[in-house]
């Protein structure tokens, strides 16, 4: 490990753009997949899903991850790869996730959505205690499924509401889903006490931020890179201070950029604009917030005392309670101060 790795493998870290079927391991699918083989596509051999996470276009990764949701079945396949994601989050110093739910994708494959919430809320309680990672949930209403997915998404995040549930989301495709006709199931999970965080400007342009922010109200945008095309967009963001939910590996993948070398990430941050790291569908693209923070750092040509700045702005970007914020905040200060670097100096993202 180079002193830079080192340094992020330990560095306390709030991850809040991480998806959870996207977030199952290559063992967890194949065993899925071996599971329910005869009924599904996926490989159920770990070392043919690299090849299976290969992705042509943004519409390919859609059809890929739909058939990996499908792998998740019951409530029992539900609890274990919410309790895997803990433990592989704890792995890199991972305290806090606010980990994104389609809790409909489950709901329409038969599981009840009392069911759905209570698996995740027992794995959520027993992750804290075995791996002190505290979990939080954002129910997300896949867009392509229109808006009977968000009624009923809707309807669980205020009816059956799990403890965990701090905030409503918006995903799936963004080309030929408006953000407009979800307004009023947003502005009732808002009235409701949940934060607004819809995925906007990941494979469409600026236009599909501005209305998230109009329609939606969006409190952060999920990926959010379009807004680099426009220098009103970017001084809007960077004055209201909504902060980006980036993750670069995840955008090269669904090429959605071309390339790392030409991700918009310095541009965002060089317009002021706030912004997060964060590994969005990690083992599909093969990379981990580790990673990320490398490429980021990379990117923004940050020393270890930028890279530790980076990591505060995702603690004060999430829905952490002010004691929450705090305590994370004072560990990773502490921890730069253990690894012999002031925590003053270097960028602010």
């Amino acid at each position: 490990m180079t002193d830079l790795q080192t340094f992020v493998a330990g560095l306390p870290k709030a991850e809040l753009h991480v998806h959870h079927v996207g977030s199952a391991s290559p063992r967890i699918v194949a065993e899925l997949a071996a599971r329910h083989a005869g009924a599904t596509d996926v490989p159920a051999d770990p070392a043919l899903l690299a090849e299976y996470f290969t992705f042509t276009d943004f519409a390919h990764f859609i059809r890929t991850y739909l058939s990996v949701v499908d792998l998740i079945r019951d409530p029992e396949d539900v609890w274990t790869l919410t309790y895997e994601i803990a433990r592989e989050l704890a792995t890199q110093s991972v305290r806090y996730a606010e980990l994104t739910l389609t809790p409909y994708s489950s709901i329409a494959r038969g599981i009840a959505a009392e069911a759905f919430c209570e698996a995740v809320e027992d794995a959520r309680v027993r992750a804290r205690a075995d791996f002190g990672v505290a979990l939080t949930w954002c129910f997300d209403t896949p867009g392509e499924a229109g808006v009977p997915a968000a009624d009923i998404t809707l309807d669980v995040a205020t009816r059956v509401r799990p403890d965990g549930l701090v905030s409503f989301g918006l995903g799936g495709p963004e080309l030929g889903v408006p953000r407009e006709q979800f307004a009023p199931h947003f502005e009732a999970a808002i009235a409701a006490g949940l934060h607004s965080v819809p995925h906007a400007g990941e494979s469409t342009g600026p236009q599909t931020i501005w209305d998230a922010l109009h329609f939606l109200h969006a409190e952060r945008i999920g990926h959010g890179i379009a807004a680099a095309q426009d220098p009103r967009l970017m001084a809007h963001l960077a004055e209201v201070g909504v902060p980006l939910e980036i993750c670069p590996t995840s955008n090269v993948c669904t090429r959605s950029v071309p390339s790392l070398a030409e991700h918009p990430l310095p541009t965002l941050v060089a317009a002021g604009v706030p912004v997060t790291i964060n590994s969005d569908d990690p083992p599909m693209f093969s990379t981990t917030v580790d990673h990320e923070y490398e490429i980021a750092a990379d990117l923004l040509g940050l020393d270890t005392d930028g890279v530790a700045e980076l990591a505060r702005a995702g603690v004060r970007a999430s829905f952490l309670d002010g004691a929450g914020k705090q305590a994370l905040l004072a560990e990773i200060d502490d921890y730069v101060t253990v690894t012999g670097r002031s925590g003053a100096a270097g960028a602010h993202p």
